[in-house]
């Protein structure tokens, strides 16, 4: 019996092995692929890295650098705790997440993404989340930012505000949706998390603690909630001048990360789109939109989103059906909703950067992007009777 089961695990060891080394050969081969086409075309390749930097400077450089500095201040100065231990009651029924979780959702979809994976690999490294705790909180607060909903894709693209309502519901309301679903999800920590349980039961314990039943709501919760903030702040220890030139300093960093994987992603897309080498993946969504019964001409849209979100809305807005004429409304707004929530490639690579030292696994989080742009379109065409009935 011990033999069997030892056999097993050797089974499985070699077979984790060999799919990490056929994972490395053929992101190996991609990137040799990629260069050798820079190299043929590099016209093409210039020009989309000129237009990716042109959407970092002008887009998300201003739209997210203000919330990653206010976001590091805030946990200096032991925020995250207060709303540890206010949001608890809430976080942790509804989604089988602490209240700091509370925190990183108001500002994740304040802010959109990448802040919720920046935040979160921040609470687990700070033993205030376990893996699973993350992972589910990473996948539900990888959401667009309403400016960029509005702005650019609403009225930049579609050049229509009326769409908004149906594709702010649609896009948020799938989060939390998904939220609630992967609260079900049995996280199967390995051996490393299980040993680590006890130690973040033990740090969160001082955060958010339930306390008597009185303090469920009230006065003795608050209370408790300022008391962790400031412990938070003296465990700190820092002056506000040194917290927020560190914040600044690390969050200019990691914009230039932003930029430089939009950059790479902006560049890939081209020259694969020039290539002609995506052309049997778009044929491949075509059919399977017109299996469904969605417009089939909006393939492109799909395509080029699974790489780029901007790039790939623009090309939902643009999206023409049979004989050239746009498309119906609603399959494109539908097109948009599922590039916001899936985030595009170039999303999931800030993501994975982020939290690539808190032992997050990337097929979970991919997964729930899916999930989460699935539900996105089935609310947009569940809501749009209703909405738009007139």
């Amino acid at each position: 019996m011990s033999y069997f089961i030892l056999s097993r695990k050797g089974s499985a060891g070699f077979l984790r092995r060999l799919t990490r080394l056929a994972a490395a050969a053929g992101a190996g081969a991609c990137l040799l692929l990629i260069g050798l086409l820079a190299l043929l075309m590099p016209g093409v390749a210039l020009e989309a890295s000129l237009k990716g930097l042109s959407v970092w400077w002008e887009v998300l450089f201003p739209a997210l650098f203000p919330f990653f500095v206010l976001s590091e201040v805030l946990l200096g100065f032991g925020i995250v705790h207060l709303a540890a231990t206010l949001l608890d009651p809430l976080m942790r029924p509804l989604f089988r997440i602490p209240g700091a979780g509370g925190f990183v959702l108001a500002l994740s979809f304040g802010a959109g993404y990448p802040i919720g994976a920046r935040l979160t690999s921040q609470l687990m490294e700070q033993k205030l989340l376990s893996r699973g705790e993350g992972e589910r909180l990473v996948a539900m607060t990888t959401t667009s930012d309403p400016i960029f909903l509005i702005g650019a894709v609403s009225l930049g693209f579609f050049g229509r505000l009326d769409i908004v309502p149906v594709l702010a519901t649609a896009h948020y309301g799938g989060a939390m949706l998904l939220g609630l679903l992967l609260r079900w999800r049995k996280d199967g920590p390995d051996a490393e998390h299980a040993r680590a349980a006890a130690s973040i039961a033990v740090k969160r314990a001082a955060v958010s603690s339930p306390g008597s039943g009185m303090d469920f709501v009230g006065m003795g919760r608050i209370k408790r909630a300022l008391k962790a903030m400031h412990d938070a702040r003296i465990a700190d220890g820092r002056p506000f001048g040194i917290v927020l030139n560190q914040a600044v300093k690390s969050s200019l960093a990691l914009m230039i990360v932003v930029g430089g994987l939009v950059v790479c992603f902006s560049a890939t897309l081209q020259l694969l789109l020039h290539s002609g080498l995506l052309l049997p993946f778009k044929h491949a969504i075509a059919l399977l939109l017109q299996a469904f019964g969605f417009e089939p001409g909006l393939a492109n849209a799909y395509v080029q989103g699974t790489f780029e979100v901007t790039l790939g809305n623009a090309s939902a807005a643009a999206g023409t059906g049979q004989g050239g004429i746009p498309a119906a409304l609603i399959d494109r707004v539908a097109a948009a909703a599922f590039v916001l929530s899936w985030a595009g490639l170039s999303v999931h690579a800030q993501v994975a950067g982020l939290m690539g030292r808190t032992g997050w696994r990337y097929g979970p989080f991919l997964r729930a992007r899916l999930l989460h742009a699935g539900l996105s379109v089935a609310l947009v065409y569940l809501l749009w009777p209703w909405l738009y009935a007139a």
